[in-house]
């Protein structure tokens, strides 16, 4: 049999039934991201339609080549926090949404050279636990921060206003659906069920369609043309010493979610020796060429979905199960209507776009994320300062690379007036002075 002999199902205790149900169940709970990162990518500018080929088409061709280069059901799409820092970027620090693209393509060449000198062990190695938790919850804040914005929950003002942010009109129906939505995808949470975030989605979609800020716009139609963003990565635009913090911020995101996914996947699959994880690099690869792929597509970073661990917990333990999960992908294209229905944003003032749908589920990932504040360790200041800086910096300045620099630039500086230089790794001083150098030099 063709699926045994390339797969090797029997060597990994599955069947072909428990492995298309794992594939699945990890599309289900990921299959979020077809509605959501168009919704945020688009307000850079990009096309929605467009966005949501890019991001269907990226993600099952970089799991497709996980399935059959590694041989893991591990899933990959667009990931959220790296589409987030995308915006901000976009919005925040002045560039083009084709010069993101490019950075996005740029970092993902890198990580494909890391894996082929195996260097970026180093680089990991480099960045102290306490800050990569930091990371981790600082961004799920922002995300937090951003799905009440796009509620309409919190409503934000310029800096120069004496209250940035204050509570919203809750008289504004958008409130009150992103509101009911998030308790009805905390309560399927509560409850386990696979999907939930999708559910919920659906759910807040059907109660935006009652309360009128979303119109339904049909069920099927042809997939959306990806012309507006095919290969509009700006390249040349990268030639200034202001990108190079963006790159090595997307490069450090995609790293770090690859190889935390890798391992919470392969630790739950049994997969891991000694702490790594057979067929490691190959896995590794994919995730950077994933990232290519999206780029040149139009789409954010593309990286490795902790959901996978819900297709494994169904019994995937093979790349057949990603065969599933990408043709899903591939027929999620035929629902763009659906998709702009819910992502696509309702006017409630002149000038004001809310996005009343995908609101609840930014909220509940973010709340995943923020989850890593725990293992920081509070009682350190020398770790406990920068991590916060970091923590509290991403949502309060609204961006990731303004939080990240507050961390790195007083992470070595603590330690080194502390007494404890020689803990900090060399790498983590470089970075420390980039950071720095952008302030001193570039702005």
């Amino acid at each position: 049999m063709f699926l045994e002999r390339f797969f090797h199902l029997r060597e990994a205790g599955t069947t072909v039934r428990l492995e298309v149900l794992g594939g699945i169940t990890t599309f289900m709970t990921m299959s979020y991201i077809v509605f959501l990162n168009p919704a945020i990518l688009a307000q850079t500018g990009m096309n929605f339609g467009a966005v949501m080929t890019a991001t269907c088409l990226s993600a099952a061709a970089a799991t497709l080549l996980m399935g059959f280069l590694a041989n893991y059901p591990i899933a990959l799409a667009p990931g959220m926090g790296e589409n987030i820092f995308f915006l901000t970027a976009v919005l925040g620090m002045g560039i083009t949404w084709q010069q993101g693209l490019g950075a996005v393509f740029v970092a993902g060449i890198v990580f494909l050279i890391l894996n082929l000198f195996n260097v970026r062990q180093v680089i990991i190695d480099a960045v102290p636990e306490s800050l990569k938790h930091a990371i981790a919850a600082g961004i799920g804040l922002f995300i937090v921060f951003m799905g009440l914005v796009n509620a309409g929950i919190v409503v934000r003002h310029p800096m120069e206003q004496a209250v940035p942010v204050h509570l919203g009109e809750l008289n504004n129906p958008a409130v009150w659906v992103s509101l009911l939505g998030l308790v009805l995808t905390g309560a399927l949470l509560v409850r386990k069920v696979r999907g939930a975030i999708l559910w919920g989605i659906l759910s807040t979609a059907v109660l935006g369609l009652i309360f009128r800020v979303a119109h339904y716009q049909g069920l099927v139609a042809p997939p959306p043309s990806l012309a507006p963003t095919f290969l509009k990565m700006d390249i040349a635009g990268l030639l200034t010493w202001g990108m190079i913090p963006i790159i090595l911020i997307f490069l450090y995101m995609d790293v770090l979610d690859s190889i935390g996914t890798f391992i919470g996947v392969g630790e739950r699959m049994g997969l891991l020796k000694n702490g790594r994880l057979e067929r490691g690099t190959r896995a590794l690869t994919t995730d950077a060429a994933g990232t290519v792929i999206g780029a040149c597509l139009g789409t954010s970073t593309v990286t490795a979905f902790i959901e996978s661990s819900a297709g494994a917990a169904a019994g995937a333990r093979t790349g057949l199960a990603n065969l599933v999960t990408a043709l899903l992908f591939l027929a999620a294209l035929f629902f763009s209507p659906v998709a702009q229905m819910i992502g696509g944003g309702y006017a409630w003032k002149e000038g004001v776009l809310l996005y009343p749908v995908t609101a609840p589920a930014l909220i509940v990932v973010g709340t995943f994320m923020a989850a890593s504040l725990r293992r920081i360790p509070w009682d350190d200041f020398g770790e406990a300062i920068p991590a916060l800086l970091i923590v509290v910096g991403i949502p309060l300045t609204y961006s990731i690379a303004e939080g990240l620099a507050l961390g790195f630039i007083s992470y070595p500086v603590i330690k080194l007036l502390g007494g404890k230089g020689r803990e900090v790794n060399r790498l983590c001083y470089l970075l420390g002075a980039i950071f720095l150098a952008r302030y001193l030099f570039l702005d």
